[in-house]
């Protein structure tokens, strides 16, 4: 199994990256034999990875990563960097490898201080693989101040360090970053290839990952987990039955709250299973005994992880939260498409009874305005309003129609 085989319906993107990793294989190797480089390499020091959520930006950046720090024997013979089982690649795609340094948002924005260490990180040799990567999951996050250090090191990078930037679109990132890079845009995988994939390495059963992948729309990360955890099936049925819940103003500030609350409960389970570990690891590196107190100086490093820790469950709740308003757009896409007189492509056939009564007792037009609501309190969420006052205002727009 090599590195590429987790992208799910992403050929063309696998083959251009198998390209120019064998090409930085060369480069590598002729620079340490000190002989001349190739020419017309078609590897470069960044990267800019676009796709809509659940194509699998991250994956294809990990697995370029992989396949960059591969140390497979078989190369000397001839064979392909990015064989997923030397220890080059094993650590890069856990994570865990020196030489790769993972950037994600733990908040709304990635700040200048999380950038600092990882923009002087990427000015030094690589430690013990072969290219220093710097792999940035949530480019679209970089604010004004940290994006302007990212692209200080992407216009004079150093020799053997690559950038792979990972964005919803290429709109998303500074017009100087993304000139800098070589852009390579993942399409949504086909309902089939993530069913495929499910079953070929999940060991769902067919039936439940075709209604997975359909339900998720292609959307890798989600369907599996709607296909393995109970819970979120449960979370996406809920969600399901709340377009015919609001027909009182009482029932759509319900609807909303109970929203709100589910979203907020995600976080805090979050929460549970990470803060107080990394809590605990911080005391002991820092010298504090066992339930003892903290060693005089170090009040302002533990407040810099509780602040990280509430930008954290923030993020999480607003994720929730996307997730939901998702599921909500592609039940009242469904609802268009039956008052347009076509069943194609419904994804949510198991709520198929409330699809069809809905699309009977409203018009295309005021589904379309319904759609427009859901978009409009993603835009509030992203403008910080208040999670609550945002989907409060958005049932209150479905109910209206």
């Amino acid at each position: 199994m090599t590195v590429w085989d987790d992208l799910v319906g992403q050929e063309k993107v696998s083959a251009v990256l198998e390209a120019a990793a064998q090409d930085a294989d060369a480069l590598v190797t002729a620079a340490a034999a000190d002989e001349p480089l190739p020419e017309a390499s078609k590897m470069t020091h960044a990267w800019l990875f676009t796709g809509p959520p659940g194509a699998g930006r991250n994956q294809a950046a990990r697995a370029f990563a992989a396949a960059l720090q591969c140390v497979s024997p078989d190369r000397a013979l001839g064979g392909a960097p990015g064989c997923g089982f030397c220890d080059g690649c094993h650590t890069a795609l856990l994570g865990t490898h020196a030489d790769v340094t993972t950037v994600a948002a733990v908040g709304a924005e990635i700040l200048v201080k999380d950038m600092r260490d990882t923009v002087r990180k990427s000015f030094t040799s690589p430690a013990n693989g072969r290219w220093q990567i710097i792999l940035v999951e949530d480019a679209e996050r970089l604010n004004e101040k940290s994006a302007n250090a990212v692209l200080k090191a992407v216009e004079e990078p150093a020799p053997r360090t690559v950038w792979l930037l990972c964005a919803p679109s290429v709109e998303d990132v500074l017009p100087t970053i993304r000139s800098r890079c070589r852009h390579l845009n993942l399409r949504t995988p086909s309902v089939e290839a993530v069913a495929d994939m499910l079953v070929r390495r999940d060991g769902i059963e067919p039936g439940v990952a075709v209604a997975a992948a359909r339900a998720t729309q292609g959307h890798v990360d989600r369907a599996r987990r709607l296909a393995t955890d109970p819970a979120a099936r449960e979370r996406r049925a809920a969600v399901l039955k709340l377009p015919l819940r609001l027909d009182e103003v009482g029932a759509c500030l319900k609807a909303a709250q109970e929203l709100v609350d589910a979203a907020a409960e995600d976080a805090k389970q979050l929460a549970e299973e990470v803060d107080g570990k990394e809590t605990e690891e911080l005391k002991a590196a820092l010298g504090a005994a066992q339930g003892g107190r903290l060693p005089r100086g170090t009040a302002g490093v533990m407040k810099d992880l509780e602040d990280m820790q509430k930008r954290r469950r923030t993020r999480t709740q607003r994720d929730s939260l996307d997730v939901a308003l998702g599921d909500l757009t592609a039940f009242y896409r469904d609802v268009l498409a039956l008052q347009l007189g076509t069943r194609v492509a419904i994804a949510n056939t198991d709520a198929e009874d409330a699809l069809e009564r809905l699309a009977r007792a409203s018009t295309p037009e005021s589904t379309l305005r319904r759609i427009e609501a859901i978009a409009a309190c993603r835009e509030a969420l992203d403008r910080n309003v208040a999670p609550l006052l945002a989907v409060e205002a958005m049932t209150m727009a479905l109910r209206a129609g």
